[in-house]
C-alpha cells in the first residue's frame, strides 16, 4: 500500500485571525499539499541490524517515507517531541502504484479545501487511478478535521485534512476498506499534531503486512475488517446501454463517495466484457475541462455543476444519481440519442430486477430477532451477498440476451463476422442499438473473445441457458431454419413476430432424426427464459460459498523480529487450515498455496515459496502468478538457483517460467467484417470467400462449388458471379424463413422438420398447390383451402422420373415419383423447374439410403447441402445449361456403385454421430471415453446424463451429451498435441495425458481445465485408477519408461518407477499388480515392492497394446504390423503364447474387452479396398465372431459404454464416431 498525508501545513494569515475572530465560519478556499507519503518497507533504521527480510525483487525501495520539503522552516516543539531522532533528509522515493502527487490533492479534497469555524463531519470517498496502459488502481480517501492553530494559541476553527491510502491488494472491496479507514480516522483524531505521521505510517505498515487473496471463495478477516464485503445497486437498462454503445458519460451525485461505488457497479454488470476507454469517476471543480475530450470516457463530477456541464458540452450522457434520472445534453445529431436496450430482453430483465428482495428486513422477517450481534451481521451479510448474486447474474442474463445469436454468425476458421446479416435478424426497433454497438471497441474485443473459443461467464452462461435445439443446432455450427415446432410457438406470439424478422445463413444443414429428448429440469437453479412467458422470475440460486481465513493479530511494535513472528504465526496458521481441507477443496487449497507462496516470498524463503508455487501450478493454473514466480527465480542468488534446481519438484517449474523460450508476441488479430469480393477468384480465394460468408464451410463441397459456377468457362469466378450467387442463396433462405403453415399441416410434421424448399405453384394428379420439401419428406401444399396431401417421405421412394405429358400441341415437362406403399405414381406439371427438382429428389433419396444403411444423419445433412446449393447455381446461372453445371453438385445420386453395408455391420452398428461437424475437414478422433450418468439433485439435469469425451487432433475435447448425442461443450483444448489417454477420476474429474508431457484434470462440473500434473518429462502414454484404496490412486506412465503413482487428494506423487530402456505405451492394474506395456514387452510390478521381472515377450515385434483377463487367467497382446493376436495363460507365462489369426487385417490400432469379448479396432480389406474395421472375439474359442466395417479410415481408439455398447472412432480421412450394440 501507498498512505498519504495531505492537507494545508501553513498557519492561518493576520487577515483569516481576523476573520475567524470576528465568527466568520467559513474562509477562503486553501490549496491543499501532500504533506507526508509512507511507502514500504516500513523498517527503521533503528532495526537495521536486526534479521530483516531479505533483498529481493520484492524490497527493492529503501525509502521508508517521503516529507514534502519546505524552505528550511525551523523546528518547532509541536512538531517533534523531545527525544524523537531527526529523520533522513527529505529526497525522492520511488512512488507505487505510478500515483501523481502533483494530482492526488484536488482528487483528494474535490471539493475543494477550507477552514470553518464548525467542524465537518469525517468523510470518505474512492478514487480509482488509471495509468497509461489502462491498469487501475484503487484508492480510499478519509477526511477528518482538526484545530486550527494561530500564533500559538488554539482557535474554535476547522482545518481539513486528508489521508490517501493505495488499497490495490483489495481491488473493489470498498465496502472493506472503508471500515478500515474509518478506524483510521478514529486513531487520527485522538493524536496530537507531531503523531499524525507515526500514527498514518504505523496504519500503513500494518496493512503492507496482510497479503492480498487472489480472486476466489477466500476472504481474509484482518484487525478491523474483513476483505471481501460485497457492495449493491440494482442497475438501470439505459445506462448500460449508454455503456454498451460507448458513450460520452457523466456522473452526478452530491455525495462523493457515490461517484465511484456507482461507477464501479456498471463496469461489474459489464462483465466479461470492458470498459476500454477513460475512467474517471471523480473529477474536482479545476478538472471539469477533462469532459470537453471528444473521445469516449465515463467521468464523475459534484451535483453543483451539473447545468454548468449540460450547458457547456454537446452530446454527454448525464446520469443523476440522487435522482435516478439519465438525460442526454444538447446535440445536433439525432442519431446519438440513447438507444433503447433490445425489447424482449429489456422487459425480461425488468422482470427479474422487480422480483428481487431489495428490503432486508422483509427477507428476514419470518426469522426471530436475534441477540446476538455477530449473528445478525451475519444474517445481513448473507442476505446481501445472495442479493448481489442475483443482481450481477440477472445483468449478465442481460448480456447474454441481447448478444447470444452474435455466434451464428461468426467464421471462426478466417475470423469474420458478417454484421450485415447478423443486423438482417434483428427487430425494426432494435436497429439503432445494434448499428451503435457494432462500431465499438468494446464489442470488437467481444468478438475476438467468441473467435478464440474463451469460456468467461458469458460463454458459460450461454451454455446454461441454452435449449436442447440449439444445443443440437450447434453441433453444425450455424443456425437452421425454423422448424415446425417454432413456426407453432410463433403464430400465437405476436409480440415474436413483430420482434424480428429472420434471415440468417445455413451452412450444413442436418437432418435430425435423434429420439425426443428429455423435458427441460425444474431446477432451482434455472430460469424460463421464454419471450412469451407472463414473467420472468429471478434466478433462484444460492450464492457462491465464501470462507474466512482471520490473519494474526498486529499489535506488537514494527521491529523486523515482530515482523518475522507474525509472518511465522501467519504461515502456521495457513498450514493449519491446509491440513483440515477435505478431498475436494482443491479451489480453497489453491488459494492457501498462493498466500503461503506470498508470504514465504516475503520473508525471504524462496525456496519454500517456490514449492508453494509448484503445487498451486498443479492445483489450479488459473491463479498461478508467472510474472511473480519468474522474478523470484531471476532474484535468486547461483546457490539458492543450484538448490533448487536439485529438487525435482522445482525443477520442472522453472523450465516452465524461465528455460522455455518466450512465446513471440502475438500479432493483434482484427476481427474482418465480411464484404463480397471485388476482384476475380481462383480456386483457393473462392473457397476462403464461401467460408467467410457462412454459407458452406466444408472445402470439398466448395470445390464441387467452383466446378458448378465455372462449367465452360475460365476457371476462375468474377466478382458479379459471386455477388449474384450471394443474394440468391440469401433471397431463398428469406423466402424459406417467411413460410407459414397452417395448424392442420403442421399436425402432419414432426416437430423438428424444417420447409427447405418450396416451388411455385403447379399442377398434380392430386390438387393444385405448391410442392414443399423437407429433410424428411415431400408433401403438396394445396391451394384454396389450404391442406396437406403426402407425395413420399424419401425413405419410401422407389422410382424418380423426369418425362413430359402432351398437352394439346405442347409437351410440358412432368416429375414423376413412385412409393414403396402406394401404387398410383404422384405426378407434377413443373415445367421449368422440372430439371432441378428432379436432381434435388434424387439427391435426397439417395442420401437418405446412406443415411439410413450407414445410421449417419450427416449424410442427409450433406445431401440438404448440395441441394439447396443446386438451387442456387440455377437461379445464378439462369442459362440453357443451368443444370448440367447444377448436376455437378449431385454427389450421392452419381456415386457410381455405394459400399454395400454387410449385414452383420448393419444389425451391430446403432448410429454415428461426427464430432468434426462444423469444421473445414474431418479431424482424427485420438482417444474415447465415456463416463456413466449420476444422480445429484444440486446439479442440472443435463449435467447428470452420461457423456461421451473425445479428444480430436492438436488437443481438442468436444463433449457428447451420451443419452441424445448432442453436443454438450463443443470444443475446449488440452494443451496443443496429440492426447493418448484418458481415465475419469472419481465422478468429479477427467484426467487426459497428452504428448506434451502433461497430465490435464478437467471439472466436469464446470468443464475447465485449470489443473496440470507436470512431473512427467517425456509423452504420457497410458493412466489407469487404482479405486480399491480409502483414498483413489492413479497409475500414469510416459513413453520414457516413468511410472508414477498419484494420491488423488492432494494431487502428489507417491511413488515412482523408472523402467529400464524406456519404450512404455500402456498399463493396466490387475489386483495388486500394475502391468506396464513396452515396445519389446509386457512387464509386471508389485505396487509395494516395485519390482520389474519380465513376464512376457514375443521376438523383437513391438507391442501395440495388452488385455488381462483375470477370470480366464489371460494376457491378450496386440503387436505392431501383426494380424493376429497372441494370448498367454497368466499361470504359465513361459509357455508360447496361443495365436488368433485376423483375416484381411493391414494394421492394428487399439483393442479392449467388452464382457466376454476381445473388441480389435484397426485397417482391413473389405470387398477389396482398405477400410476401418472392427474384429469382435470371443475369449473361450478365441476365434473371430464378427468383422465390422462402417469406417472409411482406420480405426483409431474404442471404448466401452457400460458393456452395452461400444464406440469407436476413425481416422482424419472421416473423422467419425460409431456407436456399436454389445451381444
Amino acid at each position: 500500500p501507498l498512505c498519504c498525508s495531505l492537507g494545508k501545513a501553513v498557519r492561518a494569515s493576520w487577515r483569516e485571525r481576523r476573520h475567524l475572530k470576528r465568527g466568520v465560519k467559513r474562509l477562503s478556499s486553501l490549496a491543499p499539499e501532500v504533506l507526508s507519503v509512507f511507502v514500504p518497507p516500513f523498517a527503521s533504521r533503528e532495526d537495521s541490524q536486526a534479521p530483516s527480510i531479505s533483498g529481493t525483487a520484492l524490497n527493492k525501495v529503501r525509502r521508508r517515507s517521503f516529507r514534502k520539503k519546505r524552505e528550511k522552516p525551523r523546528m518547532e516543539a509541536w512538531k517533534s517531541p523531545p527525544g524523537d531522532p531527526r529523520g533522513p533528509d527529505p529526497e525522492d522515493v520511488s512512488i507505487p502504484g505510478g500515483v501523481d502527487l502533483l494530482a492526488l490533492p484536488q482528487l483528494c479534497f474535490p471539493g475543494g479545501m477550507c477552514a470553518a469555524s464548525e467542524p465537518r463531519e469525517d468523510s470518505v470517498h474512492f478514487l480509482v487511478l488509471t495509468d497509461i496502459c489502462g491498469n487501475r488502481t484503487y484508492g480510499v480517501v478519509a477526511q477528518y478535521c482538526r484545530p486550527l492553530h494561530v500564533g500559538g494559541s488554539l482557535l474554535p476553527s476547522e482545518l481539513g485534512l486528508g489521508c490517501f491510502v493505495v488499497v490495490k491488494c483489495v481491488h473493489q472491496a470498498f465496502s472493506a476498506v472503508r471500515q478500515v479507514c474509518s478506524v483510521l480516522l478514529t486513531h487520527l483524531k485522538l493524536c496530537k499534531d507531531f503523531e499524525v505521521d507515526n500514527c498514518i505510517k504505523d496504519f500503513a505498515a500494518r496493512l503492507s503486512l496482510i497479503p492480498s487473496p487472489p480472486p476466489g471463495p477466500l476472504h481474509l478477516v484482518t484487525f478491523c475488517s474483513r476483505l471481501g464485503a460485497g457492495r449493491r445497486f440494482c442497475c438501470c437498462p439505459q445506462v448500460l446501454s449508454c455503456l454498451l454503445t460507448e458513450r460520452r458519460i457523466v456522473f452526478f451525485s452530491s455525495d462523493w463517495a457515490l461517484l465511484t461505488l456507482i461507477a464501479s457497479c456498471f463496469m461489474v454488470y459489464l462483465h466479461p466484457l470492458q470498459w476500454q476507454h477513460t475512467f474517471v469517476p471523480i473529477l474536482s471543480g479545476q478538472m471539469l475541462d477533462f469532459i470537453m475530450a471528444p473521445t469516449s470516457f465515463l467521468m464523475g463530477c459534484h451535483i453543483d455543476h451539473f447545468e454548468e456541464v449540460s450547458q457547456e458540452a454537446d452530446g454527454l450522457i448525464l446520469i443523476d444519481i440522487d435522482h435516478g434520472s439519465v438525460t442526454c445534453s444538447k446535440s445536433s445529431d439525432h442519431d446519438r440519442d440513447i438507444p433503447d436496450v433490445p425489447l424482449l430482453p429489456a422487459q425480461t430483465f425488468i422482470q427479474r430486477i422487480q422480483s428481487l428482495q431489495l428490503y432486508p428486513e422483509l427477507h428476514l422477517a419470518h426469522l426471530s430477532s436475534s441477540t446476538d450481534l455477530n449473528e445478525g451481521r451475519a444474517r445481513h451479510r448473507a442476505w446481501q451477498q445472495t442479493l448481489n448474486c442475483k443482481i450481477q447474474h440477472i445483468a449478465l442474463q442481460l448480456l447474454v440476451d441481447v448478444f447470444r445469436e452474435v455466434k451464428n454468425h461468426l467464421n471462426y476458421e478466417h475470423r469474420v463476422f458478417n454484421s450485415e446479416e447478423f443486423l438482417k435478424t434483428r427487430a425494426a426497433g432494435d436497429q439503432q442499438f445494434y448499428k451503435q454497438v457494432l462500431d465499438t471497441y468494446m464489442f470488437h474485443s467481444f468478438l475476438k473473445a467468441r473467435l478464440s473459443g474463451r469460456l468467461d461467464a458469458f460463454a458459460r452462461l450461454d451454455l446454461d441457458t441454452q435449449s436442447e435445439e440449439d444445443r443440437i443446432d450447434r453441433m453444425l455450427m450455424s443456425p437452421r431454419r425454423p422448424t415446425v415446432e417454432k413456426m407453432a410457438s410463433r403464430k400465437f406470439t405476436p409480440l415474436h413476430i413483430t420482434h424480428r424478422r429472420l434471415v440468417v445463413s445455413m451452412p450444413n444443414l442436418q437432418d435430425i432424426t435423434l429420439p425426443d429428448l428429455p423435458p427441460k429440469n425444474s431446477s432451482l437453479r434455472t430460469m424460463d427464459t421464454s419471450p412469451c412467458s407472463s414473467s420472468s422470475p429471478v434466478l433462484n440460486m444460492a450464492p457462491k460459498t465464501t470462507y474466512t481465513f482471520k490473519i494474526p493479530e498486529i499489535h506488537f511494535p514494527l521491529v523486523s523480529q515482530c515482523v518475522q513472528a507474525y509472518y511465522t504465526d501467519f504461515i502456521t496458521l495457513l498450514s493449519k487450515a491446509m491440513g483440515l481441507l477435505g478431498p475436494g477443496d482443491s479451489l480453497l487449497l489453491a488459494r492457501y498455496f498462493y498466500l503461503r507462496g506470498i508470504v514465504h516470498l516475503t520473508q525471504g524463503q524462496l525456496l519454500n515459496a517456490l514449492l508453494d508455487f509448484q503445487n498451486l501450478y498443479k492445483t489450479d493454473i488459473g491463479i498461478f502468478p508467472a510474472d511473480l514466480v519468474k522474478g523470484t527465480v531471476e532474484s535468486m542468488s547461483a546457490s539458492e538457483r543450484t538448490q533448487a534446481e536439485r529438487m525435482p519438484e522445482l525443477r520442472r517449474l522453472i523450465t516452465e517460467v524461465m528455460d522455455k523460450p518466450g512465446e513471440p508476441p502475438k500479432v493483434d488479430d482484427p476481427v474482418k467484417n465480411f464484404e463480397l469480393p471485388k476482384k476475380h477468384m481462383q480456386l483457393s480465394d473462392f473457397v476462403r470467400r464461401v467460408q467467410e460468408s457462412g454459407i458452406v464451410k466444408d472445402a470439398t463441397i466448395i470445390h464441387r462449388l467452383f466446378d458448378a459456377l465455372t462449367v465452360g468457362q475460365q476457371k476462375q469466378i468474377d466478382p458479379d458471379t459471386f455477388r449474384d450467387f450471394y443474394t440468391c442463396w440469401k433471397e431463398t433462405e428469406a423466402e424459406a424463413q417467411e413460410v407459414s403453415l397452417p395448424a392442420m399441416v403442421m399436425d402432419h410434421l414432426d416437430k423438428n422438420e424444417c420447409v427447405y424448399k418450396l416451388s411455385s405453384s403447379v399442377k398434380t394428379n392430386r390438387g393444385v398447390g405448391k410442392i414443399a420439401m423437407t429433410q424428411k419428406r415431400l408433401f403438396l401444399l394445396t391451394e384454396g383451402r389450404p391442406g396437406y396431401v403426402e407425395i413420399a417421405t424419401f425413405r419410401n421412394i422407389e422410382e424418380v422420373k423426369n418425362t413430359t405429358v402432351a398437352f394439346l400441341l405442347l409437351r410440358i415437362p412432368t416429375l414423376k415419383i413412385k412409393t414403396v406403399a402406394k401404387k398410383d405414381v404422384f405426378e407434377a406439371n413443373l415445367k421449368s423447374e422440372c430439371d432441378l427438382w428432379h436432381l434435388m429428389v434424387k439427391e435426397m433419396w439417395a442420401g437418405k439410403k446412406l443415411a439410413d444403411d450407414y445410421k449417419d444423419p450427416q449424410y442427409i445433412q450433406q445431401a440438404l447441402t448440395n441441394v439447396l446449393l443446386m438451387d442456387a447455381v440455377v437461379g445464378t446461372l439462369q442459362s440453357p445449361g443451368a443444370i448440367y453445371a447444377a448436376s455437378k453438385l449431385s454427389y450421392f445420386d452419381r456415386m457410381k456403385i455405394p459400399m454395400a453395408v454387410p449385414k452383420t455391420t448393419s444389425e451391430t452398428l446403432k448410429h454415428k454421430i461426427n464430432p468434426s461437424a462444423g469444421e473445414t475437414a474431418p479431424q482424427a478422433v485420438d482417444v474415447l471415453l465415456y463416463t456413466p450418468g449420476r444422480l445429484d439433485p444440486a446439479e442440472k439435469v443435463e449435467d447428470a446424463h452420461p457423456k461421451l469425451w473425445c479428444a480430436l487432433s492438436e488437443g481438442k475435447v468436444v463433449v457428447f451429451d451420451a443419452s441424445s448425442w448432442a453436443i454438450h461443450q463443443h470444443c475446449f483444448r488440452v494443451g496443443t498435441l496429440k492426447v493418448n489417454c484418458m481415465v475419469a477420476v472419481e465422478q468429479s474429474q477427467v484426467w487426459v495425458g497428452s504428448e506434451d508431457s502433461l497430465i490435464y484434470i478437467i471439472n466436469v462440473r464446470s468443464m475447465s481445465c485449470h489443473k496440470q500434473l507436470t512431473d512427467h518429462r517425456a509423452a504420457v502414454t497410458g493412466l489407469v485408477v487404482n479405486c480399491g484404496k480409502k483414498c483413489s490412486e492413479v497409475y500414469s506412465c510416459s513413453v520414457d519408461g516413468t511410472v508414477l503413482a498419484w494420491n488423488v487428494s492432494t494431487l502428489r506423487v507417491t511413488h515412482r518407477f523408472q523402467l529400464q530402456h524406456g519404450d512404455l505405451t500402456a498399463i493396466r492394474l490387475h489386483g495388486e499388480r500394475l502391468w506396464c506395456c513396452k515396445f519389446l514387452a509386457v512387464t509386471r510390478a508389485l505396487s509395494p515392492g516395485w519390482a520389474e521381472p519380465k513376464d512376457a515377450d514375443e521376438g523383437h515385434a513391438s507391442v501395440l497394446d495388452f488385455q488381462l483377463l483375470p477370470e480366464e487367467e489371460q494376457l491378450w497382446v496386440a503387436f505392431k504390423g501383426c494380424s493376429e493376436l497372441c494370448t498367454w495363460s497368466l499361470k504359465d507365462l513361459a509357455r508360447p503364447p496361443q495365436r488368433t489369426c485376423l483375416q484381411d487385417c493391414l494394421e492394428l490400432s487399439c483393442m479392449i474387452r467388452v464382457k466376454r469379448q476381445i473388441w480389435v479396432g484397426g485397417k482391413g480389406l473389405s470387398q477389396g479396398k482398405p477400410r476401418g474395421k472392427i474384429y469382435v472375439i470371443d475369449v473361450e474359442r478365441k476365434t473371430v465372431e464378427k468383422e465390422l466395417v462402417a469406417h472409411m479410415d482406420a480405426v483409431r481408439t474404442l471404448c466401452s459404454a457400460e458393456d452395452r455398447y461400444v464406440l469407436s472412432g476413425a481416422g482424419k480421412e472421416e473423422g467419425k464416431i460409431a456407436i456399436w450394440k454389445v451381444e
